[in-house]
């Protein structure tokens, strides 16, 4: 995004044994949308909306070289997602998610291409997506960049749960990006999916994910493999995901994305098949979806939506 206003300031900080100046850069991004969409050809209707967000950011070097940089994000005119992140010496940094930050796992739920969004999502109804856990108050280290390889570790103190991820480009073949992530959730606590966690005995649930990802020309096409093993007898899943994009223009894309889930003991299949398209011109983009999902969360409902947005970006 383009800045709507980027100040310097110049502050004089002073503690009780020494002072310092302490040299600050604070800039101020937005965002706005609007959205067309309906969910479920089930539930019937449709609905038109507006988005909005506006993120502040101040960062700074201390004298040890250490950077810190603080951001909040106003949406919907309330306090959203911030966190404050500390630039290590090393290249590497630690974030401190004090609400909306994600884990190395659920950043990387799914990494297949498409042109708006998975065609799990825009769908009413819970569908059943592998993707680790996050919350408040989560930190996450995140490495350098080691010859195209990024290693993140991330850790949710109040779900008890913990994870690592590396990502890497490799110099050799052109246009591949390969990622892995796994995370646990250790005792006191059930994931299932993305179904509500219980409280109750210990449980060591495992979560994992592998994928690859390669652009040749105008396209590009990614295939992953995601898995739960859940201690809770019939609960473990197992997913599978494809999607593929090509680039008609440097502005206007196009692509198509389907995934399967299949839980332990059941024979009824998630699905879900979707097409996307996007157009971006300057800072507008317009963009939009239909999905399908049959099967939701391995039960025998079937669901269906699509959604348009046109976003600004400031």
């Amino acid at each position: 995004m383009n800045n709507l206003k980027k100040i310097g300031l110049t502050a004089l900080g002073t503690t009780l044994i020494a002072s310092s100046a302490f040299a600050a850069d604070m800039s101020v991004t937005g965002a706005a949308s609007i959205s067309f969409d309906q969910t479920s050809d089930k539930v019937g209707g449709s609905s038109i909306y507006m988005g909005d967000s506006i993120n502040f950011k101040a960062n700074g070097e201390m004298d040890n070289g250490v950077t810190v940089a603080v951001a909040y994000e106003m949406d919907g005119g309330a306090l959203d997602d911030h966190s404050i992140t500390f630039g290590l010496v090393n290249g590497g940094e630690l974030r401190f998610g004090g609400h909306g930050d994600g884990t190395s796992l659920s950043s990387m739920d799914d990494k297949m291409p498409n042109a708006y969004e998975e065609s799990w999502d825009i769908v009413s109804g819970k569908p059943t997506v592998i993707n680790g856990e996050s919350g408040n108050n989560s930190l996450k280290y995140t490495s350098a960049d080691m010859g195209g390889a990024v290693v993140t570790v991330a850790f949710v103190n109040a779900l008890n749960y913990v994870d690592f991820g590396v990502t890497a480009n490799p110099e050799m073949i052109e246009g591949l990006t390969i990622g892995y992530a796994r995370g646990e959730t250790n005792g006191g606590r059930t994931k299932i999916g993305t179904a509500t966690h219980n409280k109750g005995a210990k449980q060591d649930n495992t979560e994992q994910t592998v994928y690859a990802k390669y652009a040749v020309g105008s396209v590009t096409v990614g295939y992953q493999m995601s898995d739960l093993d859940a201690v809770t007898a019939g609960s473990s899943l197992e997913s599978k995901t494809m999607g593929i994009t090509y680039a008609v223009s440097d502005d206007f894309s196009v692509g198509y994305h389907t995934s399967k889930l299949d839980k332990e003991n059941n024979s009824n299949e998630q699905k879900s098949d979707g097409i996307s398209a996007s157009y971006t011109s300057g800072s507008m983009t317009l963009g939009g979806a239909k999905n399908t999902v049959s099967n939701v969360a391995n039960g025998s409902t079937d669901i269906s939506g699509y959604e348009f947005t046109l976003s600004f970006a400031f």
